[in-house]
């Protein structure tokens, strides 16, 4: 834990916690510690999934912080090894993130959501990315993710006009999967994250490697990567003690002894 950071372990799952009040937004420092929380996730073989929340009942987080930004912090700052929220650009995290959205994410708390597997959400949740309203684009991942997680022209409506989508929208499309309470937010993603973890972790892995190396392909051209030995992750997966360890648990009717390799 440190003054911006909180970080719970649950068992096989970890809770990360953005915490700056009252919007719980995001500096150059905080966006290091959100990185190092997420490197120490992703290094850790006793940890299998993670959940990123807000701190607070109002702002899951209210992206850059614009006053460091008017005291001379860069657009373009050293914002970590993971990019902007320790999230963005962390490429070779293999492992599965929750977004719990406790409330406004905007801008790049909106990226950071989008850079996440799933998003489970409050009911007064809502989703919006104000940049060009205020000269800048959303470049840390919202300009590129919501183009592919919404209807192109839904997407560009919100990028052109930084109109906020509610939670009801979200889910019409897809980009939350869950909404509850917000007193049950953190319950029901922990839940969510533990029902995750009991997959096999080679398996995960195998499954946002794959979806990251051919999402932009069409189905020939990604079967034909995929078989072709060069994602690791996949092949790893394929050649491993737990691809033998699920079919056998199956017919011997007992619980998967997962181990990794």
């Amino acid at each position: 834990m440190n003054d911006v950071v909180n970080i719970e372990v649950h068992g096989e799952v970890v809770l990360i916690t953005l915490n700056r009040p009252k919007a719980n937004a995001i500096d150059a420092k905080t966006s290091h510690a959100l990185g190092d929380a997420f490197i120490q996730f992703r290094d850790n073989n006793d940890l299998k999934v993670a959940v990123i929340s807000g701190a607070g009942d109002r702002f899951f987080c209210g992206g850059w912080d614009l006053k460091a930004a008017s005291e001379g912090e860069a657009v373009d700052a050293d914002f970590g090894p993971g990019g902007f929220a320790g999230l963005t650009e962390l490429w070779d995290l293999d492992k599965p993130v929750i977004a719990a959205v406790n409330g406004l994410a905007v801008g790049g708390g909106f990226e950071l959501a989008l850079a996440a597997d799933l998003i489970i959400a409050s009911s007064n949740a809502e989703f919006f990315v104000p940049e060009a309203t205020l000269g800048i684009i959303p470049d840390s991942g919202g300009v590129l993710r919501l183009p592919r997680r919404l209807p192109k022209s839904v997407a560009i409506d919100m990028l052109m006009t930084g109109r906020r989508m509610g939670v009801d929208e979200a889910k019409h499309y897809g980009l939350v999967n869950h909404s509850c309470d917000q007193k049950d937010l953190i319950n029901e993603a922990l839940e969510w994250a533990h029902q995750i973890s009991k997959s096999a972790p080679l398996s995960l892995a195998a499954i946002k490697s794959v979806i990251r190396s051919t999402e932009m392909m069409d189905i020939e051209a990604a079967y034909q990567l995929m078989r072709s030995g060069k994602i690791e992750a996949y092949q790893k997966m394929l050649n491993s003690e737990d691809a033998k360890e699920g079919p056998l648990a199956f017919s011997e009717k007992r619980p998967p002894k997962w181990k990794g390799k």
